[in-house]
């Protein structure tokens, strides 16, 4: 028996709205943002949080001197366009790039995040 429907991710930011905005133009979520916590929501329920902190440390990656924690792997279909979207929508795209299936990309708050072909 399931507890709960879906798991809400909380991601620690300097800007919640900002954030949240990222993350919801790239996924075509719904944002609701307040002074210091946003939530971004599908039409199926599934929730991402994004709660604004103090003196924010950005992750360092593949470093662990500030490590990443956590990260998100967003499902496209082509990698080129993904790629141009995710730098239009202000991602940066790390030098770091591990594998070919899949693209590492900055999101403006410093998480790494990865594009990756099903």
């Amino acid at each position: 028996m399931a507890i709960a429907r879906f798991p809400s991710i909380v991601l620690d930011c300097p800007d919640a709205g900002a954030l949240a905005e990222f993350y919801g133009t790239l996924l075509d979520w719904k944002v609701d943002a307040s002074a210091d916590w946003a939530d971004i929501r599908a039409d199926n329920g599934q929730c991402f949080s994004f709660q604004q902190v103090e003196h924010f440390n950005r992750p360092v990656w593949p470093g662990q001197d500030v490590p990443q924690q956590m990260h998100i792997d967003v499902i496209v279909d082509d990698l080129d366009a993904g790629e141009a979207a995710v730098l239009e929508l202000g991602a940066t795209k790390h030098e770091h790039q591990p594998g070919t299936s899949f693209r590492v990309f900055l999101d403006p708050a410093g998480h790494p995040f990865c594009l990756c072909v099903s």
